[in-house]
């Protein structure tokens, strides 16, 4: 392109002078950026790489720090997943503890020690040992075992919360990497326009207020530059802490948000409201309450209660005038139930059953409930994801790529250029936005909407957590063209 076929249309047709500067401005971008070239588009269909800032001691490979690389932090790095373990190993020591046998008891025995005149007395020792009758220690095991199992599950679903947040604060990382890569580019182009509005200036073929407002202009970039630097400052520090190494520095991430897994909703829904740890667990606390149930009917049964011991009489026999020596004795004695027959813990026991069955719908209700959100969440940034891929960029780029050509013949009113530029800039953001909305949705409904990576798993009989609080970002934000 020269600049002598610029020169003579102008004269001819008398432009303004801001018109002038304007195009002045353009043309010194187009010359100095290299996507005068045309090897470099403004905007590409798939989001480019930012640059990272990153410490010395770089954690990843050259080309980013991989999602796998930060799971695998995560697993040794997170303290709840190590709480989880503990928990477990708590669970199977209780189960342990639940199906001991008592011990006996063994002691010393005495009576009438002193004997009076007669100088007798009776001292010696006993044993006693309580014999569990009705198989209730085997029912102490059998629900002890449950709580294990349920603490296993608690295990899995702690490692699925953190897996979760990982990957949604990666995908949020990611994008804002993307983002602020894209607006260090429109800052770039915008103070390039301010220096040339001022070298326009100095040959007095610019007006104060067309410099005025490409200041104003390259400020606004500058703000929009800071702004995304922030967020995705604040995003690592969150996936920082979610791995577990609060003081990592920022690094670039390597990774595709076009990148985007196959899948059928319905079938994650499905998966989510029967195969969910939630699921799980609550399904186990319906085998606890079952087997607290037929702990409760047992506990009339009453122990068989033994006791038996060997004692040395020193009283002197009135015959002999001898002392009458060594004697044994025993006791057998069990409880009678007349009373108590545990006729109110059988009936809480009862209830507590009735309650957990229960508890396995609510729990697949309030995941399908939960779900219906994200579910649209997800159904629109998809639909928005492809939209934007497929159509409006490519048009929009297509409509950039002809208002430049068509200004370089003096053909289109700057304005219209600038306005495609800008357009094509907006639409490459939301595009970004629209793909972290995609995967944060994706992420969750795949991962049974657990969340909540850093806070402390729950102790065998509490009340679980079958979703926790989950903030999906909405995918409206997506299709809002500022």
């Amino acid at each position: 392109m020269k600049f002598v076929r610029k020169e003579r249309p102008v004269q001819s047709l008398h432009l303004p002078a801001w018109l002038t500067v304007r195009a002045g401005i353009l043309l010194t971008v187009i010359v100095v950026s290299p996507l005068a070239s045309g090897q470099d588009q403004p905007v590409s269909t798939a989001p480019t790489r930012a640059v990272a800032t990153s410490a010395p001691d770089q954690v990843g490979s050259e080309s980013g720090l991989t999602l796998a690389e930060l799971e695998q932090m995560a697993f040794s790095g997170n303290p709840t997943l190590a709480q989880a373990a503990a928990e477990v190993r708590a669970a199977t020591a209780r189960k342990l503890q639940g199906g001991l046998y008592p011990n006996p008891t063994f002691g010393y025995e005495g009576d009438q020690i002193r004997g009076g005149i007669q100088g007798g007395g009776e001292q010696g020792f006993f044993v006693s040992q309580d014999i569990v009758l009705g198989g209730k220690l085997g029912l102490n095991r059998s629900i002890l075992e449950q709580g294990k199992r349920q603490a296993l599950v608690e295990a899995e679903e702690q490692r699925q919360r953190v897996i979760n947040n990982v990957r949604m604060l990666y995908y949020q990382a990611l994008a804002a990497q993307e983002l602020v890569d894209l607006r260090h580019k429109l800052s770039q182009l915008a103070q390039d326009a301010v220096e040339t509005s001022h070298q326009l200036g100095n040959v007095g073929q610019a007006d104060q207020p067309d410099i005025l407002q490409a200041e104003v202009e390259g400020e606004q970039e500058e703000l929009a530059v800071a702004a995304a630097e922030q967020k995705q400052n604040r995003v690592w520090r969150e996936l920082a802490a979610m791995i577990g190494k609060p003081k990592i520095a920022l690094v670039h991430l390597a990774g595709n948000l076009e990148d985007l897994p196959g899948g059928n909703p319905d079938e994650w829904l499905r998966a989510m409201v029967e195969d969910s740890p939630a699921v799980k667990i609550a399904q186990l606390e319906v085998l606890k309450a079952e087997a607290s149930v037929a702990r409760a009917k047992r506990e009339p049964i009453p122990n068989l209660q033994l006791r038996g011991g060997l004692q040395k009489n020193l009283e002197l026999e009135a015959m002999t005038n001898h002392a009458i020596g060594l004697q044994g004795f025993a006791e057998v004695g069990v409880e009678i139930p007349i009373f108590n027959r545990n006729q109110g813990n059988v009936g809480a026991a009862k209830a507590d059953f009735e309650r957990s069955q229960q508890e396995v719908q609510r729990v697949r209700l309030v995941l399908q409930e939960r779900a219906a959100a994200l579910l649209q969440n997800y159904a629109t940034s998809r639909l928005t994801v492809e939209r934007y891929r497929d159509r409006m960029i490519p048009r929009a780029r297509k409509a950039y790529e002809l208002y430049l050509k068509s200004y370089s013949g003096m053909a289109a009113a700057y304005a219209q250029v600038l306005i495609a530029q800008r357009t094509l800039f907006q639409l490459q953001a939301n595009y970004i936005t629209a793909l972290e909305n995609l995967w944060v949705n994706l992420v969750a409904l795949q991962g049974f909407l657990l969340s909540d990576g850093l806070e402390s798993p729950g102790h065998a009989g509490e009340m679980d957590r079958p979703v926790g609080k989950f903030n999906a970002p909405s995918s409206t934000t997506a299709i809002q063209l500022e």
